[in-house]
């Protein structure tokens, strides 16, 4: 593998022209080999402005955190797993204030590459908070350039002929980072595309793989994950694994990384395994979107079958539309191919046949009638998970632990009652404190709705 043939992460800077029309812009991007390395970077050009008010006063971004997740990491020598616990809500002005504690705050460095050293060294202490997967937008509902809440892809015929809207899919999430918050490799679902703003606060930095390389990431991953994999040959959908660079590199799978700074753009591409960490409070804007050279990938993603949460979506819209000559063959079974990342010599197998219902989301009436299995509990569907360490490290809080003893073992789909926005506001809205200390406090006391959060759709970006 010759470092010039690895495909670079490419940074585009278009002209305010060049960048009204988003689905034109990112089919140039494409044409200039930009998938190739499966992320890029866009520094929009200056006139775009996409919240006039800007973000001085957090309170009147009127947002609140219904239910940040404790990420707790457990492992060694660069292969770890990272669990999410749902904890209580707050303010965005509190999740600040929180992110500035001494617990959370980022430590002195001299560069990003010094921060990225203490990162790694110290991924298993002091499990961060991350306000992730918030439904909602900061956007100005009137910027009509490449407004995350339409975005005007392919992808919005789930909307218009299912008339479904999935969360963070088909819809924006908002994404609070303090430091060390982390998004583990994963592709995402069903191998979309996926467009990242950072609105504003600190760096995000990314690590990518390029697609084709994808397969020989999930090998390593397989190699040291075995359980995990002959338990689901989709577990990295969990989004629970991580994996350090070095080690990927020296099994021959290519990583590069990049730095978002504030006011930029990432665009992620079909089956472009990618991860990465926040350096500080932040505040990012994120969705999905398809483009027609997506089609093949949605058609052959790798689902997980060992959770009723995954999203999946039926691609009979899309085949309907834009392969018309093989749709009859599609329906019989008959469409033979490969997933467009796979070797050429590799076993050509049809197509999936579109799911009795189009999308399967974390609605407990709607799982029961598109899996009628009873989920695995959270322990047998993540085997290499070393819960004993996760006991024994003094750096996990003690109400995270409790929670984790007594319910990991049982825990499953049907049996969590998932904190949704409305339900975080009518159990406790987030109080007013005077102190810091207070707040810390109430992030710790081991009461409220603290829940293993077993969905592991989160944490995207």
């Amino acid at each position: 593998m010759k470092m010039s043939d690895i495909p670079r992460i490419m940074v585009f800077r278009p002209t305010w022209e060049e960048f009204k029309d988003f689905p034109k812009y990112i089919a140039y991007m494409e044409s200039q080999g930009a998938h190739k390395a499966g992320l890029a970077k866009v520094v929009p050009p200056v006139e775009w402005v996409p919240r006039r008010s800007g973000y001085a006063d957090l309170d009147a971004l009127n947002v609140t955190i219904p239910a940040p997740i404790c990420q707790v990491v457990t492992g060694k020598q660069g292969y770890y797993q990272q669990i999410n616990i749902q904890k209580k809500p707050l303010t965005v002005k509190q999740f600040s204030e929180l992110a500035s504690t001494e617990r959370y705050a980022t430590p002195k460095h001299f560069d990003y590459e010094d921060l990225e050293r203490k990162y790694w060294k110290n991924i298993t202490y002091v499990a961060p908070i991350y306000g992730a997967d918030v439904s909602g937008s900061i956007t100005d509902p009137d910027q009509d350039s490449w407004n995350i809440n339409r975005l005007g892809t392919i992808l919005d015929f789930v909307n218009k002929d299912y008339n479904i809207q999935i969360d963070g899919v088909n819809t924006a999430y908002l994404y609070f980072g303090m430091w060390k918050t982390t998004f583990a490799w994963h592709t995402e679902d069903m191998d979309l595309y996926s467009i990242n703003y950072l609105h504003f606060g600190a760096p995000k930095t990314w690590y990518v793989v390029p697609p084709e390389y994808g397969r020989k990431l999930e090998k390593v991953a397989n190699q040291y994950f075995p359980a995990s994999y002959k338990n689901c040959n989709a577990y990295l959908r969990h989004k629970m694994t991580l994996i350090s660079p070095q080690i990927l590199k020296q099994n021959d799978v290519p990583v590069s990384k990049i730095t978002q700074e504030s006011g930029e753009i990432m665009i992620t591409f079909p089956f472009g395994y990618h991860a990465g960490f926040n350096h500080g409070f932040n505040c990012a804007e994120s969705t999905n979107f398809a483009m027609e050279r997506w089609i093949e990938y949605g058609k052959r993603a790798t689902q997980c079958t060992c959770s009723n949460d995954m999203v999946k979506i039926s691609m009979d819209t899309f085949v309907k539309r834009f392969q018309s000559e093989r749709y009859e063959t599609w329906l019989e079974g008959r469409d033979l191919g490969r997933h467009p990342e796979d070797q050429s010599n590799s076993v050509m197998t049809a197509a999936p046949l579109p799911p009795h219902l189009d999308v399967t989301i974390s609605d407990k009436k709607m799982k029961k009638q598109c899996n009628p299995t009873k989920a695995k509990s959270f322990k047998e569907r993540n085997p290499d998970l070393d819960l004993d360490e996760i006991q024994q490290n003094p750096n996990v809080p003690d109400d995270v632990k409790a929670m984790l003893k007594e319910s990991v073992l049982t825990l499953n789909d049907d049996e969590a009652e998932y904190v949704n926005e409305e339900e975080a506001m009518s159990l406790q809205s987030p109080a007013d404190f005077k102190t810091k200390q207070e707040l810390l406090e109430y992030m710790d006391d081991g009461t409220g709705e603290d829940l293993l959060d077993g969905r592991f759709n989160s944490t995207k970006k």
